[in-house]
């Protein structure tokens, strides 16, 4: 009844219609199921910059090493608070042009950490404009290509104000006379890195770092309440090592070492406590540092403040939950 070798337009009709068929179960209805997906309630969409630094990741292949899903397992928590669903996808759905729409994101392997939440992992612009230019300036292990020429080199009195200049130590960069300025291209890509942001679901509050069993210290064996509070260690991994590193020695001309510094060690713990809450503007001297009052529970601050008071030879008196409460009600009732 079928027989392909003799009848050849049922040979070629079969094949077409099976072609069609599969089409529509991998291609069309999935293409049709996926505009019915909305945005969640308190998602941003992107901004004209943050378009074209998606442009920008996609044509310069940053898709192929880094991944943007969280699945629903243990090893995933550290990239996101929750796992990916549809609608975080929403915006990300741009077309390049008219022919052209943005191709799915998710990538496929981990060569390089997660992105899903790097804008609230890694806020600093600064981190990223010299991550972009070289990656071991500021992670030493980095396996990730450079991209030098995403920035131009200027002499000093060729620098205008609305130049960002990056502060990269001399050992990556040392022609006297001469900066790195980061090109609008590179100031696109970290307004869109910086956007990846997981948007929370309405009615939850989930946990963004999870917290682990940590041994007690002396200090906490004899103040209970420190006991109660989340690891700092874990927390000061996923939050400031990027910048001031695992070892608390910072990055040379771009952030400040914790190791030995006397805002870290000093009795009073009001300046450091500020400085997480409100972030920091030395630009002069190091980079920018953001704030992360909106993004630190207090407790969370004063387990990172104290694991910072404790470690490499820092000895500093602990603080507690309760003084970060307090410095930060007095912070509020500063603004106007």
């Amino acid at each position: 009844m079928f027989n392909f070798h003799k009848n050849h337009k049922l040979l070629v009709g079969t094949a077409v219609t099976g072609f069609l068929t599969l089409s529509m179960l991998i291609a069309v209805i999935p293409a049709s199921q996926m505009q019915e997906t909305e945005p969640l309630p308190n998602q941003i969409a992107y901004s004209g910059s943050e378009i074209e630094g998606l442009k920008l990741y996609i044509a310069e292949g940053c898709v192929a090493c880094h991944t943007q899903q969280v699945r629903s397992i243990e090893m995933d928590k550290i990239w996101g608070n929750r796992p990916s669903m549809p609608s975080d996808y929403y915006f990300s759905k741009q077309r390049l042009d008219v022919w052209r729409q943005s191709p799915s994101l998710l990538g496929s392997e981990r060569t390089g950490p997660d992105l899903t939440n790097v804008g609230k992992r890694q806020p600093s612009e600064a981190w990223h404009l010299m991550h972009l230019y070289n990656p071991r300036t500021v992670v030493k292990e980095s396996i990730m290509p450079s991209y030098p020429w995403l920035f131009d080199e200027k002499s000093d009195n060729e620098i205008s104000k609305d130049d960002v200049v990056i502060q990269v130590d001399k050992s990556f960069f040392n022609k006297p006379g001469k900066s790195l300025v980061a090109s609008p291209k590179a100031l696109n890509l970290v307004a869109y890195l910086q956007s990846l942001k997981q948007t929370e679901l309405p009615g939850t509050s989930p946990e963004f770092i999870p917290k682990k069993e940590k041994q007690t210290s002396s200090s906490e064996s004899t103040n209970p309440e420190l006991s109660l509070l989340p690891d700092g260690a874990t927390l000061y991994a996923n939050t400031c090592a990027a910048c001031h590193q695992a070892n608390g020695e910072g990055v040379k001309g771009a952030f400040p070492p914790l190791a030995g510094s006397p805002i870290v060690n000093d009795p009073n713990p009001e300046t450091l406590v500020n400085v997480i809450l409100l972030g920091y503007d030395a630009r002069s001297e190091f980079a920018q540092m953001p704030s992360f009052g909106d993004m630190l529970s207090d407790e969370e601050i004063a387990a990172i403040a104290n694991h910072e008071r404790s470690s490499w030879g820092n000895n500093a008196s602990a603080l507690s939950a309760e003084e970060v409460q307090k410095i930060r009600k007095i912070i509020n009732q500063k603004k106007p």
